[in-house]
């Protein structure tokens, strides 16, 4: 059984405090809160430049690495590799020379499926980079295809968002950028290629070299930042007539690309959005839950600033997409935060208050969209706030409701409530608009997966109490973070990728929510903070 402990780590100018369990290193522990150690070499002790101090605690023996790249009279101060070492009780560390900060960090890799693919029979360009290019993260990870062995992933911010929160933002920039902004294509793809040469400096060492020997990069995302990866204005999207039918994002400067990255031998493939606003990240999606497979209907949701909603019947995959907006990403609101060090994940009720779980467990610096959904559940278990979603006096209601005291950051706004009462009715609408389409009760539903960044700390019960989640049971509920990284990694190493690609495009039925007149109807009904039941009307 995995146990978890706190690790307290001190700099010359910080410390902080995290919960490591005992099978993950230190270094790779450290690496995931967003603290740095010095490393090159993928943390099997080879570089020896993760030196890190050990003062209190139980940890793992040291090993032969250690005995072999630190010195007696280091070892004689406690001194040990962070990549070789392991927690066996609470602990505190001292970390001499942190190394510098990056818009990069690993992921937690504790829960990834494994990919029983055999490896290629290929010499030369034997490495693969999948990639998720999201509205305000990117998350990639670099493959050996010879060895089926993922050398390392890393997750950061998409720096588009600093020119807008939303996708059709980003558009009316992109329009405008001849005359006045450098090109949003040109700063995503600086921004993968960045991530990119970040794990080849810290896990393998070297760059140059690797970047010549990798073959593919195949990349999913929603159609607006693929259209604006590739080069397109995306002026598409803005004509309804287009929201059922794919959108081309095939770049046109594929040997200039190619020279940018300094991957002369690399194929970049820049998957096809199933149609508008239906990205291809929706599709690694399906890949990574193989939802084809499934003799029962299966219902999938990747949460964000565009909602992907996709239902299988077993026949056929019903699609949709709604505007999910910002607060689904815990950015255009007061106190929103990405999921990021310092955001609230989470919030629960005690006998004294409420107690809030912070991301690295610091100073709170707000809510990302889990934390922000436990606080509204919880507000409504108190009858703090109304079914409305008005707040139930008039204090609350002129300056929202603070769940830490004299905390600002902390501060639930009435207009944030409002933002979350919209995305989630427009959200919940969509999914029962499928639903009875498709003629399957909520009772016949075998498995509800939720997806993207929301999904990797969402309160499952909080969820349904506000009617963002529909009343199933839990065990046929599925948090699964980062599916469409997953999705994309299938799409580098299953070698039955282009078939299975095929066969789930040939299966797709796009509805366009506003087509259907009843959909309005479910929304203005969905928009209470109430469950979402069998009959949502009642």
């Amino acid at each position: 059984m995995i146990k978890n402990y706190n690790l307290t780590l001190r700099t010359s100018e910080q410390s902080l405090e995290t919960t490591i369990p005992d099978d993950l290193s230190v270094r790779l522990a450290l690496d995931i809160a967003g603290i740095r150690v010095r490393a090159a070499c993928g943390g099997i002790g080879t570089c020896g430049a993760c030196t890190i101090q050990t003062i209190s605690g139980e940890f793992s023996p040291q090993t032969l690495a250690e005995w072999q790249k630190i010195p007696e009279q280091d070892r004689e101060k406690n001194n040990r590799l962070a990549c070789q070492l392991y927690l066996q009780s609470d602990a505190e560390v001292f970390l001499a020379n942190p190394a510098p900060k990056s818009n990069w960090k690993s992921l937690d890799l504790s829960d990834w499926p494994d990919y029983p693919y055999p490896p290629y029979n290929i010499d030369k360009t034997i490495y693969a980079v999948a990639v998720d290019l999201g509205t305000t993260h990117i998350r990639l990870s670099l493959w050996n295809r010879q060895q089926n062995k993922r050398i390392a992933s890393r997750h950061g911010n998409n720096p588009q968002a600093a020119l807008g929160e939303d996708v059709l933002t980003r558009l009316d920039v992109h329009q405008q950028r001849d005359q006045e902004l450098e090109s949003l294509m040109q700063i995503i793809r600086a921004a993968i290629i960045e991530g990119v040469r970040d794990i080849l400096q810290r896990d393998m060492g070297e760059i140059k070299s690797i970047l010549a020997k990798v073959g593919l990069v195949s990349i999913v995302g929603n159609t607006a930042m693929l259209a604006l990866l590739s080069g397109k204005d995306g002026s598409q999207l803005y004509d309804p007539t287009n929201w059922e039918k794919p959108i081309d994002c095939t770049a046109d400067d594929m040997d200039e690309w190619q020279s940018q990255w300094q991957m002369p031998n690399a194929n970049i493939v820049v998957q096809a959005p199933l149609a508008g606003f239906i990205g291809s990240d929706l599709l690694a999606g399906l890949m990574a839950i193989d939802i084809c497979s499934s003799t029962k209907p299966v219902l999938l949701a990747d949460f964000g600033t565009n909602t992907e909603i996709a239902l299988w019947d077993g026949k056929q995959i019903w699609l949709s997409s709604v505007a999910g907006g910002p607060a689904f990403e815990g950015v255009g609101l007061v106190n929103g935060l990405t999921s990021e060090y310092g955001a609230i994940r989470g919030a629960q009720k005690t006998a004294h208050g409420f107690t809030l779980d912070v991301i690295g467990e610091g100073e709170a610096k707000g809510f990302c969209a889990s934390g922000f959904v436990d606080a509204i559940a919880l507000l409504r278990d108190e009858n703090i706030i109304k079914l409305s979603g008005r707040f139930a006096d008039d204090d609350h209601r002129a300056q929202g409701y603070c769940f830490a005291e004299n905390h600002r950051a902390a501060i639930l706004k009435p207009a944030d409530i409002d933002a979350f009462q919209r995305a989630k009715a427009a959200t919940a609408s969509a999914m029962q608009l499928l639903l009875q389409l498709a003629n399957i009760p909520l009772s016949s539903l075998s498995k509800l997966w939720v997806c993207g960044a929301f999904g990797q700390h969402l309160n499952i019960k909080n969820a349904q109490t506000v009617g963002l989640l529909p009343t199933i049971e839990y065990e046929h509920i599925e948090l699964f973070g980062n599916a469409a990284l997953s999705g994309c990694e299938k799409m580098l190493l299953n070698p039955e990728n282009e078939q299975l690609n095929k066969k789930l495009r040939d299966t797709l039925q796009v509805v366009n929510v506003s087509h259907h007149s009843e959909y309005d109807d479910l929304f203005i009904n969905q928009l209470r903070l109430k469950p979402f039941v069998e009959d949502a009307n009642v």
